[in-house]
């Protein structure tokens, strides 16, 4: 799989965007905001289009939206156009409401996730988790003295999930797959973790990295 199509317009999706690009992907980001990605395609050399003609074009999709607007987004862009595709999915379910003492509100409950919802709504659909357990700044060739960071995925495809590996791998991270899409009710839940730092001593360098014995 070459050719991904970044669904997001926002600063996790132009970094992914960017940085895949530089791995030797084939790169193209949807926005809704005619003008909006004017100055970055022009900057990148990425090309943008709409959700739909992207999400088309894609050989793979990265869902970069925001949590509340996965659905719509993914309605817009058209379940015929992912259909057997393989979708990462870095989006969280963040309530509106700002954080409480550092820790964030989710719109799901402990026994749900926001992925086995889209998983559940586009059944098509090879929805793998990723990136959702890092700040953007962090996503691309993170370097620490510990060696690479830990990032989780999980999906039901086997395919799907070697395919994020392989992301994963390329953009400097350790991958560690948590098995199936209920795993994503753990997996979402570390992005409350890693923002409780930020949100109350407005550190945001760290992250995760799973040490073996």
């Amino acid at each position: 799989m070459t050719r991904i199509g970044i669904l997001g317009s926002g600063e996790v999706g132009k970094t992914l965007a960017k940085g895949l690009k530089s791995h030797g992907y084939d790169v193209r980001i949807a926005t809704r905001t005619g003008g909006k990605l004017d100055s970055f395609s022009a900057e990148s050399g990425i090309p943008f289009g709409s959700l739909e003609h992207v999400a088309a074009w894609a050989e793979g999709i990265v869902l970069a939206v925001a949590g509340r607007g996965a659905k719509e987004a993914l309605h817009e862009a058209g379940a015929a156009n992912f259909a057997g595709k393989c979708v990462m999915d870095v989006t969280n379910p963040i309530e509106v409401s700002p954080p409480e003492d550092g820790v964030l509100r989710f719109f799901t409950g402990p026994n749900d996730s926001l992925m086995e919802q889209l998983q559940k709504e586009f059944p098509d659909a090879h929805f793998v988790k990723a990136f959702n357990s890092v700040g953007n700044a962090r996503m691309v060739n993170p370097s620490y003295a510990g060696g690479p960071p830990t990032m989780f995925y999980c999906g039901n495809d086997p395919q799907a999930k070697q395919v994020v590996a392989g992301i994963i791998s390329a953009l400097g991270w350790e991958g560690w797959d948590m098995g199936t899409a209920k795993a994503a009710r753990a997996i979402e839940p570390l992005c409350m973790l890693w923002c409780i730092p930020g949100f109350r001593e407005h550190s945001w360098t760290h992250a995760f990295k799973i040490l073996k014995g």
